[in-house]
């Protein structure tokens, strides 16, 4: 498998995987309200492809606000049902992380499993509110710079 950047022509195929691994209706979820009109973060969001160009999976990240301070909202992250169990989401997971310390961001957060999440280093955030409804168990935050989210509290709001 190649990863490598998503570039505009991926996005409808990237769609359609989301598609088939989500339920319907996964666009009504709060966490798209966050999405709606903004782009994803350049550079951070990744297809990976096998050597015939068949999509396998994706990930997509997008700016946020907590008050004043950016976050990235990790999600979706995909993988077809046909490369499951091959460690294709954690190898997903693991080189956006990286991709997003390079680019100078400090925190992330997500609205997932915590022991899926868990081992990635991901934490229950308190008293970050993401638009209802959403469960507050789910919201979880990564550190990528230590302390990034001490003390940091507040809705959770579409960046730029």
């Amino acid at each position: 498998m190649e990863l490598r950047a998503e570039a505009e022509d991926d996005w409808w195929e990237v769609e359609a995987l989301y598609d088939l691994c989500f339920a319907p209706g996964r666009e009504a979820l709060s966490s798209y309200r966050l999405r709606d009109g903004v782009p994803p973060v350049e550079g951070l969001s990744l297809v990976a492809r096998d050597p015939g160009g068949i999509l396998g999976g994706a990930i997509r990240f997008w700016p946020v606000l907590i008050g004043p301070r950016r976050a990235l909202l990790l999600g979706p992250v995909a993988v077809h049902p046909t490369r499951q169990g091959e460690g294709l989401g954690g190898w997903l997971i693991r080189e956006s992380l990286g991709r997003a310390a390079d680019q100078g961001w400090s925190r992330v957060m997500l609205v997932g499993d915590a022991p899926y999440y868990g081992r990635f280093g991901f934490r229950k955030l308190d008293g970050v509110e993401m638009p209802p409804p959403t469960n507050p168990e789910r919201v979880l935050g990564l550190e990528i710079v230590p302390g990034a989210w001490a003390g940091l509290r507040g809705k959770v709001t579409r960046g730029a």
